[in-house]
């Protein structure tokens, strides 16, 4: 019985962990674009910076 509580655990958690990481827009899409433009701009990253000079500004 613990193994198949165990396995349905480990499953449950990739799943979880496969849900989430599927949930952030591809960098220079028009929807990372946007969603960048609401953040503001002191919490941006260099590579952030970059990367939409180069998708979002500079197509």
């Amino acid at each position: 019985m613990k193994t198949i509580f165990r396995t349905f655990a480990v499953v449950a958690g990739l799943g979880l962990i496969i849900a989430i990481s599927g949930c952030a827009p591809e960098v220079g899409s028009e929807k990372w674009c946007a969603q960048l433009k609401e953040k503001p701009n002191g919490d941006w990253t260099a590579n952030e910076v970059a990367d939409y000079a180069k998708h979002c500004v500079f197509k």
